[in-house]
């Protein structure tokens, strides 16, 4: 039975059997003795995403009062979600995000932080994920953003989107539009600003 610890591009936290590139976490939301979640979904702002290997280290996961593990397809699903790249295992990745956040808002180099506490205002609404608006066409959103289209995720890249199931992405397809923007603007700006995600193979292959 696999663990409640699998994260959608809306932000939800399930379990399914779905392999992923990245792990994560948004503070300790487990009892390590039963290995389940408990009935908070975060409990600190710094959602971060995080290397599954790193000098070598392992961890049982769920297994200590630390940070409880979250895992996420790529990276495009971990940034929907309102996750940013850790600055302590992903330093180089961070720095890139931190820069192009910086140069998207015209603004100097933001710390951590601050911008966790933007993203906080972004992915939230209530108790639920937060969607937003599309400004414009599909065509004009840079490649790793996430779109709804009715209670479905779509991440968008070459022209093409590629939906979320549990199973991985399904087959790309032309999509003519879109309900909402699922990844927060700010991380979209960041895109646009020229950070490149990290996708699956079944996508940027």
């Amino acid at each position: 039975m696999p663990l409640q610890n699998r994260v959608t591009p809306f932000g939800e936290i399930v379990a399914i059997a779905q392999r992923g590139l990245f792990t994560g976490n948004r503070g300790i939301i487990h009892e390590p003795a039963t290995k389940t979640l408990l009935a908070r979904r975060w409990t600190s702002r710094a959602w971060i995403i995080c290397a599954c290997d790193f000098g070598g280290r392992r961890r049982t996961v769920m297994g200590g009062r630390s940070w409880t593990e979250l895992f996420f397809l790529d990276e495009a699903v971990a940034l929907a979600a309102g996750h940013r790249p850790c600055f302590f295992c992903r330093r180089e990745a961070a720095g890139r995000f931190r820069a192009c956040w910086a140069v998207a808002r015209n603004e100097p180099l933001p710390s951590a932080p601050a911008m966790d506490t933007v993203l906080h205002g972004e992915r939230l609404e209530g108790r639920g994920k937060r969607l937003h608006s599309l400004a414009g066409p599909l065509a004009g959103l840079p490649d790793g953003t996430v779109v709804a289209v009715g209670n479905e995720a779509f991440t968008l890249h070459g022209g093409l989107a590629h939906r979320w199931t549990e199973e991985g992405y399904a087959p790309p397809q032309h999509l003519g539009g879109a309900d909402r923007l699922v990844t927060p603007p700010s991380t979209v700006a960041a895109l646009a600003a020229g950070y490149r995600p990290v996708l699956h193979p079944s996508v940027s292959g």
